[in-house]
């Protein structure tokens, strides 16, 4: 028996890093997957390659900014599986620069993808969990949206909107059986880890208490827990999984 037996789990960014991980884990613990994302071969490569593991999984285009695709996304969960019972919101982007090197246009391209698109996302799969009964969203935010970040100001505001905004989701659809909590990964192993460490200086996480970066593993079975019926009394909480970075 898998912990997501009998479940629906739409994914967004699945096509790579946290997402895919995420849709790997979720398929192996018996839910049958819809991966959404931008990146079109790579998203159906991942579809396949958990099909190819015996999972069952269906790749959709998304772009998270657009209210016309997350209707045809969370569509197509319902339209092949007859249901949707798990919304992770993943997809986001990353881009360096303090206030005053942050262009008004870079502030809005950073909170249209990190924050309205779980917005989007959330607002287009309620109707569809309430018809299944409930179900789980899983906002993935960033330590970035508990503590400042020296190195952007837009991406953490977008972060920490992700999580007021879970509370928030929480609070209004708790009598529907809708759960939402957002995860706070520290520095993981992904492209978007990259793009980061392009902009330091020396070792900048040499500083983490357990002495590693995190695998995306690690993240994935965080959103494991919060999907599955295990966390049945966890709403409106943060999961922070990063080393230990936050604590001091």
């Amino acid at each position: 028996m898998g912990r997501l037996d009998g479940k629906v789990a739409l994914i967004s960014g699945g096509a790579g890093g946290l997402g895919a991980a995420i849709a790997r884990l979720f398929a192996a613990e018996g839910a049958r997957v819809v991966i959404g994302d931008l990146r079109d071969a790579a998203g159906e490569e991942i579809a396949a390659e958990v099909r190819r593991l015996g999972g069952d999984a269906r790749f959709v285009h998304l772009d998270v900014t657009s209210e016309r695709e997350w209707r045809d996304a969370v569509g197509a969960a319902v339209s092949a599986f007859g249901r949707l019972n798990v919304l992770v919101n993943n997809a986001g982007i990353w881009r360096a620069g303090r206030v005053e090197e942050t262009s008004a246009e870079q502030w809005d391209a950073v909170n249209d993808v990190n924050s309205k698109g779980v917005f989007l996302g959330t607002r287009a799969a309620i109707p569809a969990m309430r018809a299944s009964g409930g179900g789980s969203i899983v906002n993935v935010s960033s330590a970035s949206g508990i503590v400042g970040n020296p190195r952007t100001a837009a991406y953490a505001a977008s972060k920490g909107a992700v999580r007021v905004f879970t509370k928030a989701t929480a609070i209004q659809y708790a009598s529907d059986g809708i759960r939402a909590n957002s995860i706070h990964p520290g520095p993981v192993e992904t492209d978007l880890l990259a793009q980061v460490t392009d902009t330091l200086e020396g070792d900048a996480f040499a500083a983490i208490p357990l002495g590693r970066i995190g695998k995306a593993e690690d993240i994935a079975y965080g959103a494991l827990y919060l999907a599955c019926d295990e966390s049945s009394f966890v709403t409106g909480s943060e999961l922070v999984i990063d080393g230990g970075l936050t604590a001091e």
